[in-house]
């Protein structure tokens, strides 16, 4: 039977993390493949670590904060050395809906070697008009430099087959590496696909997230990775 690792980067979570995990759990449990739910703790001061341990995720730790690009990193190392089918990256924050993991997969197991969960092609998603604006700008950006539209550039929910597991080789830390991985897509050739997935957006969720006005210095640290 096949392996799906679900990859959960978090940062001072512990208010939410234990609750994610339990749904996670609830939502994928009748899937038809081995599962694996696989915390980066990313140097993460409270008590994230220890809350998902408890509720039964394989924990990796990062001794100090590394950032959500070196996060992934990780996780994605981890499927690539231990042999995953299927890995896929998720919120640790409770912005996005378990449920959907099974389109996701569906996809993924239909020939994508990547699926991109897009906020936008879900008409019933309330994004916020700010956010709205630089999530397109992001868009526009990926365009301009790696030639690929993709609706929602900046989506935390992707799945990865073994292909792209293999094949994905990330370097940047931060957040700009959601644009990052475009030029993976492109330089590997690798077939994408996007679906619409729910997402709710909470005070605890936005407080966590990429803040607005530094989001246009992510765009420009990628400008420069690009050109230096």
């Amino acid at each position: 039977m096949k392996t799906l690792a679900v990859i959960l980067p978090a940062y001072n979570e512990a208010k939410i993390i234990g609750q994610v995990i339990k749904q996670l759990k609830q939502d994928i449990k009748n899937l038809k493949v081995n599962k694996k739910i696989i915390v980066v703790n990313d140097g993460s001061s409270d008590k994230t670590a220890a809350i998902s341990k408890k509720c039964g995720a394989l924990v990796l730790t990062h001794k100090i904060n590394r950032g959500y690009g070196a996060a992934l990193q990780t996780g994605i190392e981890y499927a690539r050395r231990h042999d995953i089918d299927y890995a896929i990256t998720f919120d640790s924050d409770g912005q996005h809906d378990s449920q959907d993991i099974l389109k996701v997969l569906q996809a993924l197991k239909k020939g994508s070697n990547i699926v991109v969960g897009s906020r936008f092609l879900n008409k019933e998603n309330k994004i916020p008009f700010i956010r709205k604006i630089i999530l397109k700008f992001a868009n526009f950006v990926t365009f301009l430099f790696f030639g690929i539209w993709v609706s929602d550039t900046q989506s935390g929910f992707r799945g990865f087959n073994r292909q792209a597991i293999e094949k994905i080789n990330l370097s940047t830390n931060n957040m700009e590496v959601s644009s990052e991985f475009y030029a993976e897509v492109k330089k590997n050739k690798l077939s994408f696909t996007e679906i619409p997935i729910k997402v709710r957006y909470t005070q605890y969720s936005l407080s966590k997230g990429q803040h607005n006005l530094n989001s246009f210095n992510v765009m420009l640290k990628l400008i420069y990775k690009l050109f230096r």
